[in-house]
């Protein structure tokens, strides 16, 4: 009894990773979208919460279960300007 629980454990541990790890990545491509939609409008933006949040979201691959998912990559602002000026052409 005590191996199923433990496995049980473990397993549960494994899918709250996946269920912050599929949250963060929603958060990023939300801000990707906020960044994006800001140089469109030739507004002011960073990508400062973009980053800090493909840290925890690699961070959280680190940890084992979703480690098959691809490494997140950096993002900056120069890259969101350079995918604002491709749309748009």
């Amino acid at each position: 009894m005590s191996v199923h629980l433990e496995i049980t454990k473990h397993s549960e541990g494994q899918h709250h990773i996946v269920k912050a790890f599929i949250k963060l990545d929603e958060k990023r491509e939300a801000y990707i979208q906020e960044a994006i939609n800001l140089c469109k409008s030739n507004e002011p933006f960073t990508t400062t919460a973009i980053n800090a949040v493909t840290k925890e979201m690699n961070n959280l691959g680190k940890r084992g279960i979703v480690t098959s998912l691809p490494v997140r990559k950096f993002v900056t602002e120069q890259m969101v300007r350079d995918y604002v000026a491709k749309s748009t052409t």
